[in-house]
């Protein structure tokens, strides 16, 4: 982590991910701008996004850390297509730590495992994809099984 231009917390932070990694949730720098993070989100077991005994499933996002972090949210969004009623088709999240509910004493970790939470918890009720939202609401089992299918489908092991 060469980058002397990074606020001495960012290169805290990094430093801890890559070291202390949270269980099922990988996110590295680039090496072109150490505000932009690759990360890998495991579906969590019992979740409609855990993968089966043969195939790893983990969902793609990037981060990104603006100038004003950490008195702003980091801007995060799934890259692997997911059907789930609080993220929509272009990856963006609807969680409230990554909007209104934002406090400087959040971290990148905190925000990635709020990420994973969410695949276990999806709440119908404050949608970002209406569409979803209203299968999710009036035939969950369909909705989940839709979501299944798509973790297949689209979440990978390679």
């Amino acid at each position: 982590m060469a980058n002397s231009n990074l606020p001495r917390r960012i290169i805290k932070e990094t430093q801890r991910l890559l070291s202390e990694p949270a269980p099922g949730i990988s996110a590295s720098p680039s090496e072109e701008n150490m505000r932009y993070f690759n990360v890998m989100i495991l579906g969590p077991a019992q979740s409609p996004y855990e993968g089966n005994l043969v195939d790893v499933e983990f969902f793609k996002l990037e981060l990104f850390l603006p100038e004003e972090y950490p008195m702003a949210p980091p801007k995060v969004r799934f890259l692997t297509k997911i059907y789930h009623p609080n993220i929509d088709k272009l990856g963006r999240i609807c969680l409230d730590i990554l909007k209104d509910k934002w406090s400087p004493a959040l971290q990148i970790r905190t925000v990635l495992l709020s990420v994973q939470a969410l695949l276990s918890a999806p709440n119908p009720d404050d949608p970002l994809s209406e569409n979803i939202a209203k299968h999710w609401k009036t035939n969950e089992g369909e909705a989940v099984d839709t979501a299944k299918e798509w973790t297949r489908l689209y979440a990978s092991g390679e």
